[in-house]
């Protein structure tokens, strides 16, 4: 009898089964860890949108905080080399105040009194379940919080990180 070089139609298709087993298992980790990643991002441009509030006021005091995400960024990075303006600063990258960075939408809000001392910043996810299972906001007084079910807007109208 000849012998048979290679595998046979039934090797190949348990072999197939396999991966897709380990598929079916290692896709929604692999969401769920970009969801993460997202939300930690997400922290971390609340954070740095507070850091620039507060520096934005300090070297503009008669306009306080600013209510537009616009106006912390700059034009390009060209832009922030000549000269930093109130309604350019250079104080966070064009990416976070286009206001869209890794899958989050974020905002700013303010009084409208001049100079302002009030602001709210709220990051929400562009697809909820998707991009991103949390809310996040925080004001003036730099505390981040989070909301499991709708946009928070700071002053305590969510839980403390």
């Amino acid at each position: 009898m000849k012998k048979q070089k290679g595998f046979s139609l039934i090797e190949l298709l348990i072999v197939v089964a396999i991966i897709l087993i380990i598929a079916a298992i290692a896709i929604p980790n692999l969401m769920r860890s970009k969801m993460a990643a997202n939300e930690s991002s997400a922290v971390g441009s609340l954070r740095t949108i507070n850091t620039a509030e507060v520096t934005y006021s300090t070297n503009y005091p008669t306009i306080g905080f600013t209510p537009n995400l616009s106006d912390l960024g700059g034009a390009s990075a060209s832009g922030c080399a000549s000269a930093a303006a109130s309604n350019g600063a250079c104080l966070i990258d064009t990416t976070l105040s286009s206001g869209t960075k890794s899958g989050y939408s974020f905002a700013i809000g303010g009084t409208s009194g001049t100079p302002s001392v009030t602001y709210t910043s709220s990051a929400q996810p562009v697809v909820p379940g998707q991009s991103g299972q949390r809310y996040f906001c925080s004001d003036q007084s730099g505390v981040i919080q989070y909301n499991l079910t709708a946009a928070c807007s700071g002053n305590g109208s969510g839980t403390p990180l």
